[in-house]
């Protein structure tokens, strides 16, 4: 048999350009949730819960609740649910995926990875936007407070929650035990929970602490959020956005330079 005589099929597909992006993104949201259909309801759902008794709970240690203070209890349980479900949650289901085996088949799927990454962030949206509401919700109800929605709400909350999913997305990329990357993330947790100014104002630390934070993102995630919900509650608004966009790309640089490596 001679070359000539071989029967040619039709080309394959071209896996390439913005239809076959979006169906990766379709694919892979499908990926997860089918992955995680048993967890996913009731993670919503715990956040929500998280979400609800935060905002009541922080208003406990407080014998007499003036209007800012009011205001820092009531967004700061909205930004922290917007935070920790990018940053804990999405390590952890990582980790889970490494433990479980199905982490290097994810990889192995003919789809761009930024498909991948992006479908992350939208499950991360799906469960923390739900949770900020109801936290808002509640706590205007517990504490009498009232908020100045602007239009920068949009940009905000969406900014806060890509950085901090793909924070967290790194984290759980860039360390290889499975074990230790739910160890830092509870560590991460922990921190933003107790340590970072997002219920109450920078002040309220000591200097060196308050400097460590106007390097860390997570204070500048609250200030860029609150902007939003708030008159004249915060300031320095231009440079929260320009730190939380710098650790953002830094996130994405790194999770790239992970992930590329990956056959």
């Amino acid at each position: 048999m001679t070359t000539d005589s071989i029967a040619i099929g039709p080309p394959a597909a071209i896996r390439a350009g913005s239809t076959h992006w979006l169906r990766s993104l379709g694919a892979m949201l499908r990926w997860h949730l089918t992955s995680m259909r048993l967890v996913f309801p009731v993670m919503v759902v715990v956040q929500m819960l998280v979400a609800a008794g935060f905002s009541i709970g922080m208003s406990l240690f407080y014998v007499e609740v003036s209007p800012t203070t009011g205001l820092y209890l009531a967004t700061g349980a909205a930004i922290i649910t917007l935070i920790l479900v990018g940053l804990v949650v999405t390590p952890q289901v990582v980790a889970g995926e490494k433990e479980a085996g199905t982490y290097d088949f994810s990889w192995s799927l003919p789809i761009p990875r930024s498909a991948s990454v992006v479908a992350w962030v939208i499950l991360s949206a799906i469960v923390s936007v739900p949770s900020m509401l109801v936290a808002l919700v509640v706590a205007a109800w517990r504490l009498d407070v009232t908020y100045y929605v602007s239009w920068l709400v949009i940009p905000a909350v969406v900014l806060v929650v890509v950085s901090g999913t793909l924070i967290g997305y790194a984290i759980a990329h860039a360390i290889a035990s499975p074990s230790l990357t739910q160890l830092v993330s509870q560590v991460l947790a922990f921190g933003v929970l107790g340590f970072t100014p997002i219920t109450y104002p920078l002040e309220n630390l000591p200097e060196w602490l308050q400097n460590v934070h106007l390097v860390l993102p997570f204070y500048h995630m609250g200030v860029v959020v609150r902007d939003s919900l708030t008159l004249g509650v915060v300031d320095d608004v231009g440079l929260a956005y320009s730190i939380v966009l710098g650790w953002t790309l830094a996130s994405v640089l790194v999770t790239g330079l992970v992930i590329g490596r990956r056959k």
